[in-house]
């Protein structure tokens, strides 16, 4: 194939750094993206947020503790449940589980120290307790959440929840679907449903900055290559189902993306109010405002509330596999997280939504999971381990508030068995899976479930 002598002009160059924003993933191993770009302001009807905590956490912790005066050192040969409570010596953890009030009303969810503020938005959730995650391995575990979809092996199998999300919706935003330092895929969806893959905010901006940037990269020069005339009928085949195409199928709407300049909606450091939302520092830190939990939870609702994407999912934390060490450590660790969570979901209780009357939490569902927990016994080198039973939190439009549906079990927090429907315990019932709580968050926003195979946990449902 003849290549082009002449370096491309910053216009061009520009359009070239967008789309390797958009496309780089198709060359490296992920997978490609194109976008429906609209207005800034356009909004969406309903909006989604994946909220990994990396490593399996401790679930006594979060959203699934126990009372230490019932389940106490002395018993616990007995109930093999210890909460260890004392054992984290930091006045910000309490003792005990948090069952928080606000407005007269008291909540129905107990939940663990390192929970914190977040528990005062009890009044827009629904935990969920006692899953089967089926499974120890982080990898498993992560991608079966991800999907709703037992992996084959550790390979993730279907596609992302936000992948049938955008799919089913078909949104008309400049980037329906963000994947933030976090897997996701695409099994029998057009490459509208791809998400945009980022490992920082600097690769945001990348893809959404109209000024000039040198990319030297293999990418540009494959772009290059492809823009270049002639091309050849063997490069013309090629292209029709790769980059060339990709990249000639977005031009338009690149121009758009790029012409709203969208990208300032993400330089914290020019707002002032985000900063005060979030607590983020008026100078910009050297490694970027998405260096903390709460700078990552900035971002999410940014690309919500100004129109930009439809769904986040995003590693928002980790450091959550502590086999050894402090109780302390753990708490501290999964305590970040659930800040930053509090903050975001201050956020969109406040920020009315621009068509409906109302605030951005009714129109938003947030999913917060992690792979799997730790053991409820600390073990001789004073972590937990990994352990089957877990929990997960739905947060916001779509489902039940101040709700608590399953449990786990008080020998060992075992995973329990419910009659499904209702969420009643029975020795004769169905373990709670992950592909129900995938169907769950499907069915709250009326899309289709049949991907999962099963039906959802209706008593969660609004």
């Amino acid at each position: 194939m003849k290549k082009n002598p002449n370096h491309p002009n910053p216009g061009r160059r520009t359009f070239l750094k967008a789309a390797a924003g958009f496309m780089g993933s198709t060359l490296f191993g992920g997978i490609p993206f194109r976008a429906f770009a609209q207005a800034t302001n356009q909004a969406t009807d309903r909006y989604f947020v994946f909220v990994y905590f990396s490593g399996g956490w401790d679930q006594l912790l979060a959203f699934d503790p126990r009372d230490p005066s019932v389940f106490t050192a002395d018993r616990a040969a007995e109930t093999r449940i210890l909460p260890g409570y004392n054992l984290i010596n930091d006045s910000r953890f309490e003792s005990i589980p948090l069952i928080p009030e606000a407005n007269g009303v008291r909540s129905n969810i107990a939940f663990g120290p390192a929970v914190g503020p977040l528990a005062n938005h009890f009044d827009v959730m629904t935990v969920v307790r006692g899953i089967n995650m089926t499974t120890l391995g982080h990898d498993v575990g992560f991608r079966y959440f991800l999907t709703g979809k037992r992996p084959i092996g550790s390979a993730a199998r279907g596609s992302s929840t936000a992948t049938e999300i955008v799919g089913q919706f078909k949104p008309a935003v400049p980037i329906p679907s963000v994947a933030y330092n976090i897997e996701s895929y695409n099994d029998r969806y057009p490459g509208y449903a791809n998400a945009l893959r980022v490992s920082r905010t600097e690769d945001m901006l990348l893809t959404l900055s109209p000024s000039p940037t040198a990319l030297d990269s293999e990418l540009e020069k494959q772009l290059v290559d492809f823009r270049g005339q002639p091309i050849s009928c063997e490069a013309a085949a090629y292209g029709a189902r790769g980059v060339g195409t990709t990249y000639e199928n977005s031009r338009d709407q690149m121009r758009t993306v790029l012409s709203n300049q969208l990208d300032k909606a993400f330089r914290f450091e020019n707002d002032p109010a985000v900063q005060a939302q979030y607590k983020l520092p008026a100078t910009k830190p050297a490694n970027g405002y998405d260096s903390t939990e709460a700078g990552r939870a900035a971002l999410v609702a940014t690309a919500l509330k100004k129109g930009i994407s439809q769904c986040v999912s995003i590693n928002l934390t980790g450091g959550l596999d502590t086999h050894f060490g402090t109780q302390l450590t753990h708490a501290n660790n999964q305590r970040r997280g659930f800040d930053a969570l509090a903050m975001l979901v201050d956020d969109l209780k406040k920020s009315d939504h621009p068509t409906s009357g109302k605030k951005f939490i009714d129109h938003t569902t947030i999913l917060i999971f992690s792979e799997f927990s730790r053991t409820p016994l600390i073990n001789a080198s004073g972590g937990r381990d990994h352990h089957l039973s877990n929990s997960c939190a739905i947060i916001g439009a779509g489902v039940k508030h101040n709700y608590v549906y399953g449990a786990s079990g008080d020998i060992g927090m075992s995973p329990g068995t419910f009659e499904l429907r209702t969420g009643t315990a029975t020795p004769t019932g169905e373990n709670i899976l992950p592909e129900h709580i995938i169907a769950t968050v499907l069915a709250s926003a009326k899309l289709d479930y049949a991907i999962t195979r099963v039906s959802p946990l209706q008593a969660i449902l609004a």
